[in-house]
């Protein structure tokens, strides 16, 4: 391994540590986690709840404030791939 992907890697793993310490933060204030994916269109997240499950979600705002409307629930499958696709798993 090289100096160059040696300090990628760390970063990465320093990435990934950060990640899983902001969602467990939101986990346990009762919040659900905010994942942003390149790989959805325009206005849309996913939400995981403390629960399990994540949302499929539409951001909108009315004004100055935001709000988040449900397009569907991911199966547990799909749910496991996002969570693999951003470390989680």
């Amino acid at each position: 391994m090289t100096a160059i992907d040696f300090e990628i890697a760390t970063k990465r793993e320093k990435y990934i540590n950060t990640v899983k310490e902001l969602r467990l933060k939101d986990f346990h204030n009762d919040q659900p986690f905010l994942m942003l994916s390149d790989n959805l269109p325009e206005g849309q997240v996913y939400q995981e709840f403390r629960d399990g499950h994540i949302e499929l979600q539409e951001v909108f705002s009315v004004g100055s404030n935001y709000g988040f409307k449900t397009i569907r629930v991911l199966t547990s499958v799909e749910a496991d791939i996002v969570r693999k696709d951003y470390g989680l798993f």
